[in-house]
Parts: C-alpha cells; structure tokens; sequence
C-alpha cells in the first residue's frame, strides 16, 4: 500500500515538472492518500487498489494537467469580481435607501416595507454570498486560495465596515433605516458580521476539498 502511494506521489512529482507549488501539491496529496487507503480494502489486488486511486483523484498526468491549467486563472480576476459584487450589494441598498427616503413614490415605499419586514432572510442571503467566496476561491485555486481568500474578505469587508462608523456617528440620519434600527437588528448585525470569516473559512476549505 505505501508502495503504491510512494509510486503515485514520485510519478505526480515527474508530471508536475518545474511547477510553482509543486512540494506543496505533493505534501497536500500524500495525506489525502493517506486517509484514502485507509478505507480500502487490504486485501485487494495493487492493480485494482490503483485503479481506485485514479479514479477518487485522477491520473498524475491528469492532476499535473490540472493544476497548470489552473495558473491560467487569475486570481486578481476573481478576487475584484466578489469586491465588486459586494459593492454593489452597498450601492443597489444605498440608492434605494436614498430614494425611499428622499422621493415620495409609492412603488419603493412599498417595496421598502416588504424587505424591512424580513431582514434575517436578507442577512442570510448575505451570509450565504460569503460562503460562495470561500468556496469558489477553494475550488479554484487549492491550498493556495487561503491567502487570495484572506485579502478579498479584507477588502470586501471594508463597505461594511465604512457603513457602520457612518451609522454610529450618526453622519447617516437613523431615521433613514426606520424601522431596522432595533436593537434586535443590532445584535443579529453584529452576529453576523463576527460570522461571516468563519463561515467564508469553512467554504473555503469545502471548496478546497471540492478540488481535490
């Protein structure tokens, strides 16, 4: 069984080449063999135990072929793509707190009083925006995606961070966010703003698995 595991990981290594992360790649797919073997069946032939290999994670030519596949994908691309939906998330809520505060039309007064009737389900939905973070940064870039995830949750964090100094100094009027600003809604804000790492953490190492 370590045989064949050794056999994998030294084929792996003469595929992966010259490849940045190389010993990382390795170290990481050598405990997931670990785990892997420890579930088959011992007594089974080499032939069929590495077939079940190649199977649960691939061919080394394939991870090889993957993993350079995956230097094409930019890290920066996606990392701005989830900082610009967030921004916009802050700016859609930021016009339409605007106009239903400064425009006396029916249709938003209307809709204004169908969202603040279910702020949990929108800071849900919120919360599972974070959760997607992590994870597509987790299947699309591995153990390196860590520290691509830690820089995107920072700055995507800092219009939330900008929106609540203007809210507690009062710069924004709280009368604007009638009837939100419960004490209630408060807490749960703050619930979730301390969750929102720990779940974008928990995605990410899912994601991260996913890729595997």
């Amino acid at each position: 069984m370590e045989q064949l595991k050794n056999e994998f990981l030294e084929d792996l290594s003469k595929c992966l080449g010259n490849y940045p992360e190389k010993e990382s790649i390795l170290h990481e797919y050598n405990d997931h063999l670990d785990h892997f073997l420890v579930a088959l069946n011992l007594s089974e032939e080499p032939a069929s135990i590495k077939s079940h290999i190649h199977s649960r994670f691939g061919t080394p030519e394939e991870i090889a072929a993957m993993w350079r596949e995956e230097l094409s994908v930019t890290p920066s691309k996606m990392k701005w793509l989830f900082i610009a939906v967030n921004t916009l998330f802050f700016g859609g809520g930021a016009t339409f707190t605007l106009a239903h505060n400064l425009f006396d039309w029916g249709w938003i007064t209307f809709l204004w009083d169908q969202l603040t009737s279910i702020p949990i389900v929108i800071a849900l939905i919120y919360l599972l925006f974070w959760a997607l973070l992590g994870y597509e940064i987790g299947k699309g870039f591995g153990h390196k995606g860590k520290k691509i995830m830690k820089g995107t949750f920072i700055l995507a964090l800092i219009p939330n961070m900008v929106l609540m100094v203007l809210t507690v100094f009062k710069i924004i009027p709280h009368e604007w966010f009638d009837p939100l600003l419960t004490k209630t809604f408060i807490g749960v804000c703050i619930v979730f703003t301390i969750l929102l790492y720990p779940v974008c953490l928990f995605s990410y190492r899912w994601g991260k698995k996913a890729s595997i």
